[in-house]
C-alpha cells in the first residue's frame, strides 16, 4: 500500500462546525501506532484537543492495536501529543480562551516524508439552523450534480 495514500478525515467535524482557521501539526506517536496507521486503521470520531501545561493533547482519537505487535502494543485510546512551534500555540490558546472556541482534528495524514500530521482547527460549534443550511447546499449540489449527469 502507497503511504501518500492514508487520508483519515474527520466528516462529522465540518457539519457540527464552523472552522476559523487550521493549522498542520505533528502527533508523537510509538512504533506499532505508526504501523497501524499506515494501514489505515485509525479513527477521528469524537476526537477533541485540549491544552495541558502549555502542551496540546489530542483525546480519544482511536488507532487500532497492531495485529503483530506483542506486549510492547499500544493502547487504542490514549492521549497523544500534538507538535506544534509556540507562535502557532499561544495563538490557538488565545483563541480558546475566548467562548465558544475549541480545537478539533480534521484529517489525519502522512506526509512525503512518510511522518503522521494532523490537520487541527479552530472552531466554533455550529447552530440547529446552519446544520439544516449544510444540509440543504448539499441536497442542491447533489441536485445539480445529478442534473448534469443526465443532460
Amino acid at each position: 500500500m502507497d503511504q501518500s495514500n492514508i487520508n483519515i478525515k474527520n466528516k462529522r467535524a465540518s457539519f457540527d462546525y464552523e472552522f476559523i482557521e487550521t493549522f498542520t501539526a505533528g502527533i508523537v506517536l510509538t512504533g506499532t501506532e505508526i504501523k497501524s496507521i499506515r494501514l489505515g486503521k485509525a479513527s477521528l470520531v469524537d476526537t477533541f484537543c485540549i491544552f495541558e501545561k502549555d502542551e496540546l493533547w489530542v483525546r480519544n482519537m482511536y488507532i487500532a492495536e497492531y495485529f503483530y505487535g506483542s506486549y510492547n502494543n499500544h493502547a487504542a485510546r490514549r492521549d497523544r501529543k500534538l507538535l506544534l512551534n509556540k507562535k502557532e500555540l499561544r495563538k490557538m490558546q488565545r483563541l480558546v480562551k475566548e467562548t465558544g472556541y475549541t480545537i478539533v482534528p480534521t484529517r489525519l495524514f502522512l506526509n512525503d516524508r512518510g511522518l503522521a500530521k494532523v490537520n487541527i482547527a479552530v472552531a466554533r460549534g455550529k447552530k440547529q439552523y446552519d446544520k439544516r443550511q449544510s444540509l440543504r447546499e448539499k441536497d442542491d449540489k447533489r441536485a445539480m450534480d445529478r442534473a448534469m449527469k443526465g443532460e
